[in-house]
C-alpha cells in the first residue's frame, strides 16, 4: 500500500509540471503575435524639417564607410539651401577626416550651370530639374522639403494673414494697396522680388501664381542677387516678400504671413516643396561620398537639425 500511495503524488506533480509548461508556451506564441513597436508613435507624415518620403529611394548612393584623405566636394546653388549646405559641409569633414567642401550661393540656376561647365561638382537647387538639364545628363536628390514664407517687416501695420488668392494678387500686381486686403493698413504695397536666377524665384511662381507672371508696375523692386538678407532690410514699413521659411524662422525684424490661416510651421501650409542636389551623370567618387552621406541616418538628421 505505501508503494501506491507513493505513485499518486508523482502522477499529481507530473500533470503540474505540464500543465505549467503548457501556460508559459502558450504565452510565448501570443506575444511573438504582437506587432513591434514603432518608434515616433508611428506618425510617417514628413513635415518642411523632414526630407521628403521618396528621398531614400532617390538616392543611389551608399553612405561611405571611408573617404579617401584629399577628396574635395564642390557645392554651388540655392541660397535656400546655404543653412543646409553649411551643416553636411562641418559634419561630413568631422566624419571624414582629410576631406574638404567648399560651399558657395548664387541661385539654382547659377549652380545647374556650374555643374555642366565643371566648375562645381553638386549644384544645391529649390527646383526641379528642367527637361533642357536633364537631358544634360543631370540627375536630382530630393534632400528636404522646405516652405516658402511670405514676409514683411514687424514695422509693417499690416497684422493679419492672406487668403492664397490675395497673394497671386499682390505678386501678380492686381492688388497694390494694403487696404484693398481690409487691415488697418493702407498705402502702396511695395513688393521686394527676387531675381529669375533664384530658384525660389521659379518655385514661388509655380506654386503661388500658378505660373502666372510677376507684376513689374512701379510697386515691384527687382533685386540683382538671390540674398535673403537684403530683401529683409528692403521691406520697410510697406513692404512684402517671399523666402525659405529656415532662413526667416529666427529673424527679430521680420514676421512670416499666414495663408489661409495655416503658418509655415504646418504641414497644412499650401507653399511646401522640396530641395534637391544635382550632380552630373556619371558620379564621381567625391560626388558619390557626399550624396551618401546626405542619405545617411546622420545626413538626414544633420539636414533636419540645420532647417530647425
Amino acid at each position: 500500500m505505501a508503494k501506491k500511495n507513493d505513485t499518486i503524488p508523482l502522477i499529481l506533480a507530473l500533470f503540474f509540471t505540464l500543465g505549467i509548461l503548457g501556460v508559459g508556451a502558450w504565452f510565448f506564441l501570443k506575444q511573438s503575435d504582437v506587432p513591434p513597436i514603432t518608434v515616433g508613435g508611428g506618425n510617417s507624415t514628413p513635415t518642411q524639417n523632414t526630407p521628403p518620403s521618396n528621398s531614400g529611394a532617390s538616392n543611389p548612393f551608399s553612405p561611405p564607410a571611408t573617404v579617401a584623405q584629399g577628396t574635395t566636394v564642390r557645392v554651388s546653388g540655392s541660397t535656400s539651401m546655404v543653412t543646409i549646405n553649411e551643416a553636411l559641409k562641418n559634419r561630413f569633414e568631422l566624419q571624414y577626416p582629410g576631406t574638404a567642401v567648399s560651399t558657395t550661393a548664387s541661385g539654382s540656376s547659377e549652380g545647374i550651370r556650374d555643374v555642366l561647365a565643371g566648375t562645381a561638382d553638386i549644384a544645391a537647387t529649390s527646383r526641379p530639374l528642367k527637361p533642357e538639364e536633364s537631358s544634360q545628363g543631370l540627375k536630382a536628390i530630393p534632400v528636404a522639403t522646405d516652405a516658402i514664407a511670405l514676409v514683411v517687416s514687424k514695422e509693417n501695420p499690416f497684422s493679419t494673414g492672406l487668403t492664397t488668392a490675395q497673394a497671386q494678387g499682390i505678386f501678380t500686381g492686381s492688388i497694390t494697396d494694403w487696404s484693398a486686403i481690409g487691415n488697418n493698413a493702407s498705402g502702396m504695397i511695395r513688393v521686394i522680388n527676387r531675381p529669375e536666377v533664384s530658384g525660389t524665384h521659379q518655385t514661388f511662381k509655380e506654386l503661388v501664381l500658378n505660373n502666372a507672371a510677376f507684376g513689374n508696375g512701379d510697386n515691384f523692386t527687382m533685386m540683382e542677387q538671390d540674398a535673403t538678407t537684403p530683401i529683409l532690410r528692403a521691406l520697410g514699413r510697406d513692404g512684402i516678400s517671399y523666402a525659405t521659411y529656415a532662413q526667416i524662422a529666427n529673424q527679430q525684424t521680420v514676421r512670416t504671413v499666414p495663408i489661409d490661416g495655416v503658418t509655415p510651421e504646418s504641414d497644412l501650409y499650401p507653399y511646401l516643396r522640396p530641395l534637391y542636389y544635382v550632380y552630373q551623370e556619371p558620379a564621381s567618387p567625391a560626388v558619390e561620398a557626399f550624396l551618401g552621406f546626405a542619405g545617411s541616418p546622420v545626413g538626414l538628421e544633420t539636414v533636419e537639425g540645420a532647417q530647425e
